[in-house]
């Protein structure tokens, strides 16, 4: 095996969206890393879907199809 070619393996802390937290070891760099999803609030686990609008993306996805499909009473 190659010397000096892999990153630095090393402990990081893990925070869930609902704060609580864990250690792992990563080769990421940085001590820590905050989840946007995790099981916890991804519909996949939870069998809840919800949108979420995030800076207004399905408002402008809803208005550009708006019109897009098929037509009624044809």
């Amino acid at each position: 095996m190659k010397k000096d070619i892999h990153p630095e393996y090393h402990e990081i802390t893990v925070t869930m969206t609902d704060g609580t937290e864990f250690k792992t070891r990563s080769t990421m760099k940085g001590d820590s890393i905050r989840l946007d999803i995790d099981p916890k609030s991804h519909p996949a686990w939870t069998g809840v879907h919800r949108l979420m609008d995030t800076g207004g993306q399905l408002a402008k996805f809803n208005k550009r199809f708006a019109n897009f499909g098929l037509k009624r009473g044809e």
